[in-house]
């Protein structure tokens, strides 16, 4: 069987790791791929926002299915073209990525199908919006409505931030993603991911997980794309779980047939677990970077059959085991990031730190030249390691982080800190 996975991130080295792993595969391709993908399978440099050129590589290749990682091309409707193409992907089609693509989309969605969600309003100027944070007062979250990369939301504490980030998005912070902007009431409660496969009428849950989106330790500085994770989520008790499933999941999948967009691939549901139970905070509509990384880790068997279950409409017959150690991974960025970082620097040690034990390296911004690794990116590593308990992967991640030379990187040293914490309580 040939595939083809579009990305280059860790999420995607997290991908083909699992997919090279399967029994079924005879030809991996990576586009464009990176330095660590580049080990377990053959890196093509295509444009993947050049739908033609990547159906033409599908078809002279004899590619059986296509693997979409990062959302943007599947807002770009890329599986819509492929599917009219005959070639089969894993991913929703544009019309479905709306989840995604629009938080407005969204919100009204939750709203029309009572679908527990934070209240809300849509924006198309500044001034409306204002008038409404003045009449809810803060803390209040302000959302650019399009696609910015995790970044396009605000949490302002007062109401002077939340004007100001109402000023920034309107002026183009998030360039088009913030034409229309979602203002949304500040919800308490313990955040997780939730991920299930879907295929368009039934769901299959997959694991949970936890991620750290603040740059610096205890969850303080700006948002980021994720700093580090850990699976499961402990605040996902198999009743949270059940009624994710029932109250959110479900009700959105029979919301997007009836809108004729049935929803194919991986939903991404950001929760936030409140006194009243699990209320959706956002989807994405592909796997999260780097919940993938634990998810892969902790993943029996073969991910291939799942796939094509997804896309074949038969995950009710179906099911995915996985393994009950914990797994976490430790980002490592580049000094400057989310802001401003410098390309091209070194990293060494990498060997050296695979050899921890319950240790796997994904690569994220990465290039080889010359032999060496550099830097190519914001998130470049993702240091991720399996272990008995939370704390153990803990300490095995950062063991090996510590064996790794770059000195214009930076990461978080208390990845996993709630569930550690959690666990010395027994």
């Amino acid at each position: 069987m040939n595939i083809l996975l579009l990305g280059s991130g860790g999420r995607e080295h997290a991908l083909a790791w699992k997919i090279a792993d399967s029994v079924l595969l005879t030809k991996l391709w990576c586009a464009p791929g990176n330095a660590g993908i580049a080990r377990v399978a053959e890196c093509v440099a295509l444009d993947v926002a050049d739908h033609a050129a990547v159906i033409a590589f599908c078809k002279a290749n004899k590619v059986d299915l296509v693997v979409v990682g990062p959302e943007a091309p599947l807002a770009a409707g890329i599986v819509d073209d492929l599917a009219a193409a005959g070639i089969k992907a894993f991913g929703p089609s544009k019309a479905a990525a709306q989840l995604e693509s629009s938080k407005g989309f969204t919100k009204d969605l939750c709203r029309d199908n009572d679908i527990p969600t934070a209240a809300y309003e849509r924006f198309g100027d500044a001034a409306a919006a204002k008038a409404y944070i003045a009449a809810n007062g803060a803390p209040i979250v302000i959302k650019a409505d399009g696609l910015a990369a995790g970044k396009g939301v605000v949490v302002a504490m007062t109401i002077e931030d939340a004007n100001a980030a109402v000023d920034m998005m309107f002026e183009g912070g998030f360039g088009a993603a913030g034409a229309q902007v979602v203002v949304e009431e500040f919800m308490r409660g313990e955040e997780a991911s939730f991920f299930a496969l879907c295929d368009g009428e039934h769901a299959l849950a997959l694991a949970t997980a936890q991620d750290h989106k603040r740059a610096f330790d205890g969850d303080k500085g700006p948002n980021t794309g994720g700093m580090g994770a850990y699976s499961p989520a402990p605040v996902m008790t198999d009743e949270m779980c059940r009624r994710t499933m029932d109250e959110i999941i479900l009700p959105t999948l029979r919301a997007m047939r009836a809108k004729g967009a049935a929803f194919k691939g991986v939903l991404f549901a950001g929760l936030m677990i409140t006194d009243d139970g699990p209320k959706l905070i956002e989807y994405n509509v592909r796997f999260g970077d780097p919940e993938c990384q634990v998810l892969m880790l902790r993943m029996m068997g073969d991910i291939v059959p799942a796939l094509f279950a997804a896309c074949d409409g038969q995950l009710n017959h179906f099911s995915l085991r996985w393994f009950p150690d914990p797994a976490l991974t430790v980002v490592m960025a580049a000094k400057g990031y989310p802001g401003d970082y410098a390309k091209g620097t070194p990293i060494e040690g990498l060997d050296t730190a695979a050899e921890v034990e319950g240790v796997q390296i994904f690569q994220a911004g990465t290039r080889e030249e010359g032999g060496r690794i550099l830097a190519n990116g914001g998130r470049v590593l993702n240091v991720c390691a399996s272990g008995k308990t939370v704390a153990e992967a803990q300490a095995r991640a950062y063991e090996a982080v510590d064996r790794i030379k770059w000195p214009d990187g930076f990461c978080r040293r208390d990845i996993g800190f709630r569930a550690v914490k959690r666990e010395s309580r027994g």
